[in-house]
């Protein structure tokens, strides 16, 4: 188990930028790092960063946390297997305290499997290096390949000695369990004896985007024709081949760095193209390209580039996976190698300089690319040609972008020489096509229900608009009684309270420790014993004058997340002189740290949305901490009060009686102190009604 200490050097150490940033293309919006979310297939930036308040927001999903939080969302770690990776990450090294028993019979599933796949792969290096099997044999062949000492290392690899049972008996013998042998392909179980699934082969390990080895790959080397090949780890609960691009761990930054992403087919070919000096380049692992995996690399670069063998069934490959790169919004160029080349080879037998400028020299546009290939086989077959255009016209309507379709529209038109209006037609009658499929789609899919929503409640100033355009969405303050599950006619007022009391968590978690003058109000009696309402200001820190308030008027938050996060702030701020907000986020649990988050991340819509760039400007607060804070207090005293006026005035009406000038007195000092607190606002407030 992971000490505490431990724990708190990684928050107090994490970056929030760095570490998402191996992760997501991050591009500074002010104080702040923008990109696309990881967690949903879009277009625009709705993911946000923020480094001074060490927490990331996706609006997209509405997910939020710090370091640890987004680990586990995008890489589904636990909370151990966060830390840890933290903990590598910055050269912290972890204190292990005993684990109970009932703590180890917990240990998570994944987790084993993680630890089982982690040892496998030290054991294959460790017996391409030091067996003598493993360097005739497996050794020999990697040399063969060029792939010096510094590269075997670096991608981990190795080789799986002949011997039916080798790793599964290794294995076993360092007390790691059959089932998770059997559960992440390693062994394959017989009622006999268990044996090993990659005998006699060479080893490539397959790692997450955060360098955990998800599964294997295993290239044989003998001439069985039986055999395969290559084979890869069965799918698991940690291997998804559909999911997964060989190479990424060692590719990511160098990815977003360069912005660009070089797509391979082979292992071999992303570990020759890494050794020569490119690292931007991933591989499919020999399996057709699938839209997670263009998602993978999207949460880095927009720009693909597409490398293949000059063999024609490479080439056909390759197009059938330009419409899916299309299809995910994404920028695509292809290169292909001469004849009887191969990324691989092709990278073997030139200098860095060499591959670099063949790269640049013969990376063409897609439309040149399919131009350039099928116009061989169509020749001067009219038939043929017209197809040729159609197939063309086709894959530029999988291009989301209308003015990137236009764009590539018209060079179409210029190379195939033919009509512009023609392909634009087609590219129509195409577009329609899709939208109707996917209409026919939705409605097979559709489960029939009615929906009811409070359009446009009454008392809000706000008839409706865009609800993420300041000028034309809903006042500042106002929530929308749909979002909230209350009944249409109890919304407006249950919603006004909710933003009060929302807004006082904001105040805590933003100014708590901060040192203000406060204007405290108290009644004097002077020298001619009149009774004066006095003022005078006094220092508290924010969250003591907020917490004194409250006491003081008997209020607790209506809402019971906002009670219990009221609760364990005060208690925070009370045991610790500073506050650290990883530090509070750390011990906070799951729900409370997404409503945290949500809270703290709010004015940052201003920036992912860049309205002041489409000349539309947002009010801004700059209203001092004193004044924030006074009147949160003062507007949650006025809805509590003007509360009670309604319902003393529904008293009267339900219970007419001839004495009830009490009840009326009542209302009428109500309604003073409501005047007051107009004064005191500086503006009119609405009676609750």
């Amino acid at each position: 188990m992971i000490s505490q200490n431990t724990i708190d050097t990684v928050f107090e150490t994490a970056r929030v930028e760095e570490v998402i940033g191996d992760f997501v293309n991050l591009k500074r919006a002010g104080s702040n790092f923008k990109g696309l979310s990881p967690f949903s297939d879009e277009r625009s930036p709705s993911f946000m960063v923020s480094p001074a308040k060490g927490i990331w927001k996706d609006f997209s999903t509405g997910k939020g946390g710090n370091s640890v939080k987004f680990l586990m969302e995008h890489s589904q770690f636990t909370y151990p297997e966060a830390i840890r990776y933290l903990a590598r990450k910055y050269n912290i090294e972890i204190e292990e305290t005993e684990q109970t028993d009932a703590e180890k019979a917990m240990t998570d599933v994944r987790e084993s499997m993680y630890l089982v796949s982690e040892f496998a792969a030290k054991y294959f290096q460790d017996v391409l290096i030091n067996s003598e099997e493993g360097k005739a044999i497996g050794l020999s062949y990697f040399k063969e390949r060029g792939f010096t000492n510094e590269t075997i290392k670096k991608f981990d690899l190795g080789y799986s000695p002949e011997t039916w049972d080798a790793l599964t008996k290794e294995a076993l013998g360092k007390g790691y369990k059959l089932e998770f042998l059997e559960s992440t392909g390693l062994t394959i179980a017989r009622e006999d004896r268990p044996f090993d699934r990659f005998k006699g082969r060479v080893m490539f390990p397959i790692q997450s985007m955060s360098g955990r080895v998800l599964g294997f790959g295993g290239r044989i080397l003998t001439n069985d024709k039986k055999a395969a090949k290559y084979l890869n780890s069965p799918e698991s609960d940690i291997y998804h081949k559909s999911k997964v691009l060989y190479g990424i761990y060692h590719a990511k930054q160098s990815i977003a760095k360069q912005n660009n992403c070089y797509l391979v087919e082979g292992y071999t070919d992303v570990i020759q193209f890494s050794q020569a000096g490119i690292e931007n380049v991933v591989a499919s692992s020999g399996t057709a390209l699938t839209p997670d995996q263009i998602r993978l690399i999207n949460r880095l670069t927009r720009n693909i580039t597409v490398l293949f063998d000059g063999d024609a069934a490479g080439l056909r490959a390759s197009i059938r996976g330009i419409d899916l790169i299309l299809e995910e919004g994404m920028n695509v160029r292809v290169c292909s190698f001469p004849d009887g080349e191969d990324p691989d080879s092709f990278a073997r037998k030139n200098s860095h300089d060499e591959l670099v400028s063949y790269l640049e020299n013969n990376s063409k546009d897609f439309i040149q690319f399919k131009a350039s290939i099928l116009m061989n086989e169509a020749k001067n077959d009219p038939i043929k040609k017209a197809d040729l255009i159609r197939d063309m016209v086709t894959s530029i309507s999988k291009i989301p972008d209308r003015i990137q379709r236009e764009v590539y529209i018209q060079e179409c038109a210029r190379i195939m020489d033919i009509s512009e209006q023609v392909l634009v037609s087609t590219l129509a009658q195409l577009i329609q096509k899709d939208i109707a499929e996917a209409n026919k789609k939705q409605k097979q899919e559709h489960k029939p229900f009615d929906v009811v929503r409070n359009q446009n409640p009454k008392n809000t100033g706000y008839s409706g608009g865009d609800p993420e355009d300041p000028r034309t969405g809903p006042p500042e303050g106002y929530y929308d009684p749909g979002d909230m599950g209350y009944p249409a006619e109890q919304a407006e007022k249950v919603d006004i309270l909710y933003g009060f009391e929302r807004k006082i968590i904001e105040i805590l978690l933003l100014y708590g420790s901060v040192l203000e003058d406060f204007e405290d109000v108290f009644l004097k009696t002077d020298e001619e014993g009149n009774v004066k309402e006095v003022s005078e200001k006094r220092k508290y820190k924010v969250y003591e004058k907020v917490y004194l308030s409250l006491q003081e008027d008997e209020v607790e938050l209506s809402n019971t997340l906002f009670q219990n996060i009221f609760n364990g702030l005060i208690d925070f701020y009370n045991q610790n002189e500073t506050f650290s907000l990883d530090k509070y986020l750390m011990h906070l649990p799951p729900d409370f740290a997404q409503e945290v988050t949500n809270i703290l991340m709010e004015d940052e819509k201003l920036v992912i949305h860049n309205w002041e760039g489409q000349n539309i400007f947002p009010k801004h607060k700059n209203v001092t901490i004193e004044q924030n804070v006074s009147d949160t207090i003062f507007s949650l005293r006025w809805f509590l009060v003007s509360k009670i006026i309604h319902d003393l005035k529904n008293s009267l009406i339900s219970d007419p009686q001839d004495d009830n000038s009490e009840l009326l007195s009542m209302v009428i000092d109500y309604s003073k102190l409501l005047n007051n607190f107009s004064r005191k606002l500086g503006r009119v407030v609405v009676p609750y009604h």
